[in-house]
């Protein structure tokens, strides 16, 4: 893994008491660990500077807003990573499975890989209902539509940089992880899930905790998918 040049965007609101275990929690071999702070208010930015992690600040509210301020850093720089990881910054994920999510990639040339919050690995009350549902509904429907083989819509991924930059990502705000499984799909890149624990995240959720967050996530979800299934 050394031999790859791997940073890692997490996007982080408010997440002062779970950032630093994020980033402690980084496998040692990731070149650069790049926190966006997503208009916080708290001190996310403080400690995530004191773990180590560059940071960044992104006024305008919403998760894809915080993922494309990332990727315009890494843009700016001179050298260009050869993977990219996206994790939350809630210390919901185990960051130091990364190994799982990059050996697809390293090993057998995948283009995309998804960590699947499968429900054995779960700890309980870690994902609500609606989350559940709503990752159900939105595989079910990519299924049928794309032929697609996703279970899960989950926050902890990697994928090709170049890649990356060829799916365009344009998602503002919670679109953004269906974007790109749909852009993936669409553009026939080669992609794998594999499974990952998922534990009850520090502090309330932005989405998932209120039912404002859930409407809207699940409305722009569906719109992503019926607007390239009619394309």
């Amino acid at each position: 893994m050394q031999q790859s040049i791997i940073k890692v965007i997490i996007p982080a609101h408010n997440e002062a008491d779970s950032i630093g275990h994020v980033i402690n929690d980084i496998p040692g071999y990731v070149e650069e660990v790049i926190v966006v702070s997503n208009n916080s208010t708290d001190a996310t930015e403080e400690v995530a500077r004191k773990a180590g992690a560059t940071v960044l600040s992104e006024a305008q509210k919403g998760y894809g807003y915080a993922c494309l301020n990332g990727m315009a850093h890494i843009a700016a720089q001179n050298r260009k990573p050869d993977i990219i990881v996206f994790l939350d910054g809630d210390y919901s994920d185990f960051p130091q499975e990364m190994d799982l999510i990059l050996k697809p990639i390293l090993e057998d040339n995948k283009d995309l890989v998804i960590g699947a919050r499968v429900a054995e690995w779960r700890e309980k009350g870690s994902m609500t209902f609606p989350q559940i549902f709503g990752n159900w509904l939105a595989t079910s429907l990519m299924k049928v539509f794309f032929k697609s083989e996703f279970t899960d819509l989950g926050p902890f991924r990697a994928i090709k940089y170049e890649k990356l930059l060829q799916l365009q990502m344009e998602d503002k705000t919670y679109g953004w992880t269906v974007e790109m499984q749909l852009k993936a799909l669409r553009q026939n890149l080669s992609y794998a899930e594999v499974p990952v624990h998922y534990r009850n995240r520090i502090g309330v959720s932005k989405v998932s905790g209120t039912v404002k967050g859930a409407i809207f996530a699940g409305i722009k979800i569906l719109g992503w998918i019926f607007k390239y299934s009619f394309k």
